[in-house]
């Protein structure tokens, strides 16, 4: 079939964004209600038609009980009249003898053009009119000996089913009908309560069936989610690869996972033998001319300049390349605290003269899905750069939160205006020539903040200074 043509697929398709397990569910239960209310209704209305055939059975035994009676003696004249009103047929059968029984019978005689003439009848009818329409009278008389039933509203309000033949006897011109009733209200009562139990069994079935098919639904997608774990391992560093034993089905999807993981390291590997070779391949030749222009004549100062305009931007993108390459490497972890700790403890001894110190707190345990080299990088640059402009302390602040990895590092220092703050993280900007530096740190930190998806935000510290803040997603 045609996915178009398919409800459950169009209803599903919907929501691109359900899992496969809810998408199995949600089919599963579906076509499951389908099926066993369908089949319920199916099989109630089988009990119903089985107890209407039943009871159908029941009058047609009536009329061959009623008619092996009257022919044994006429009950009735050429003129249609009764021969003996005292007469009782069926009179062993207790459920003709009591007034609205439920159990009815009667002989009715026509007139030629089909009208009732007279009738004997059971007691239980007792006064009502006899349970045949005129209808049935004529299908009867149309095919005689051959029951045809209907439903009538009978005595007492009852509904009962009702079956009619005709008999043709041989002192008689017109045919005599036959009769035999009984109410259907147990029989329906009874279809009915078949059906609320079968319905109630059914919905039984399909909780227990549905939660069985929910638990094997769940145990078959368990690779599934060992390969979610397992690549989220290899994202945080704690594996390598792809652990072993997966079932046939999805093993070539982890093997073909496994080389995708292990090309990626030669990749990067290769990019930082070229980056190195590189390196070496201009800095040699720059050295040289940096070495032979240092006489005093125009040319020489032309030299010297652009020498070093070239190691610079040479340097810079150099670290630009080996930085994105440490960046796309898969399962590199660092942890935060040792690196901040250690350089506190050097920054602690290089500005002891000046009266600094930095102290570091928050949690231990943290840490950061990256070399060890790059962070050093941006949370050096940060707290290098509060150590110069600080009065007194610098404090680093390691917050590990479910969602992201927050470091803070803020000074008492003068601070920086919201226009000052834009500026500062612009490559080569710097607010204070007096300092020390070339203006890159910033800029450095807020690209290789950026090739790890986080990014760096400067804000007014609680000490009055400048708030450096690293964010890094976990996810």
């Amino acid at each position: 079939m045609d996915r178009s043509g398919n409800p459950v697929t169009r209803f599903i398709d919907r929501w691109p964004g359900v899992s496969l397990a809810r998408r199995m569910m949600l089919a599963a239960a579906l076509w499951g209600l389908v099926v066993l209310i369908g089949g319920a209704l199916a099989l109630s209305a089988l009990y119903r038609a089985q107890t209407l055939s039943l009871l159908e059975e029941d009058l047609e035994q009536t009329l061959v009980t009623l008619t092996r009676e009257m022919t044994q003696e006429g009950a009735f004249l050429e003129d249609g009249q009764v021969t003996d009103a005292e007469r009782e047929f069926l009179s062993h059968d207790a459920r003709f003898q009591t007034q609205y029984s439920g159990q009815y019978w009667a002989v009715v005689s026509l007139t030629p053009d089909l009208a009732i003439q007279g009738d004997l009848r059971s007691k239980s009818l007792w006064d009502e009119p006899v349970p045949v329409t005129s209808e049935q009278i004529r299908r009867a008389v149309a095919e005689p000996g051959m029951a045809q039933f209907a439903d009538f509203d009978g005595p007492a309000e009852q509904r009962v089913r009702v079956a009619a033949k005709a008999i043709i006897l041989e002192n008689r011109d017109t045919p005599l009908v036959l009769v035999a009733a009984a109410d259907r209200t147990p029989n329906d009562a009874a279809a009915t309560r078949f059906r609320s139990m079968l319905l109630g069994t059914m919905i039984a079935l399909f909780g227990g069936v549905f939660a069985a098919m929910v638990a094997g639904i769940r145990f078959s997608l368990q690779p599934l989610k060992r390969i979610e774990h397992d690549i989220a391992d290899i994202r945080a560093g704690t594996r390598q690869t792809l652990r072993e034993g997966y079932p046939i089905e999805v093993r070539p999807l982890t093997e073909e996972l496994n080389k995708l993981i292990g090309h990626n390291r030669d990749v990067v590997e290769r990019a930082r033998t070229h980056v190195g070779n590189l390196a070496h391949a201009l800095k040699t030749p720059i050295a040289v001319l940096r070495n032979e222009a240092k006489g005093e004549t125009q040319l020489d100062d032309v030299v010297r300049r652009q020498t070093e305009s070239m190691h610079a931007n040479v340097e810079h993108y150099l670290k630009r390349a080996r930085m994105a390459a440490r960046a796309e490497t898969l399962g590199a972890r660092t942890d935060v605290t040792p690196v901040v700790e250690a350089l506190a403890r050097l920054l602690n001894r290089l500005f002891d003269a000046k009266g600094i110190n930095v102290s570091v707190m928050g949690d231990t345990g943290a840490v950061f899905r990256g070399e060890k080299q790059d962070f050093e990088e941006m949370i050096g640059n940060l707290m290098d750069n509060a150590c110069k402009w600080a009065k007194a302390d610098v404090l680093v602040r390691i917050s590990d939160a479910p969602q992201e990895l927050v470091i803070d590092v803020e000074d008492d220092g003068p601070g920086l205006s919201p226009v000052e703050r834009e500026g500062a993280l612009k490559r080569g900007v710097r607010l204070d020539e007096t300092i020390p530096g070339t203006g890159l740190g910033l800029s450095i930190v807020t690209e290789l903040a950026g090739l790890h998806k986080g990014r760096l935000e400067l804000d007014q510290s609680a000490q009055g200074g400048l708030r450096a803040r690293l964010r890094f997603p976990k996810s």
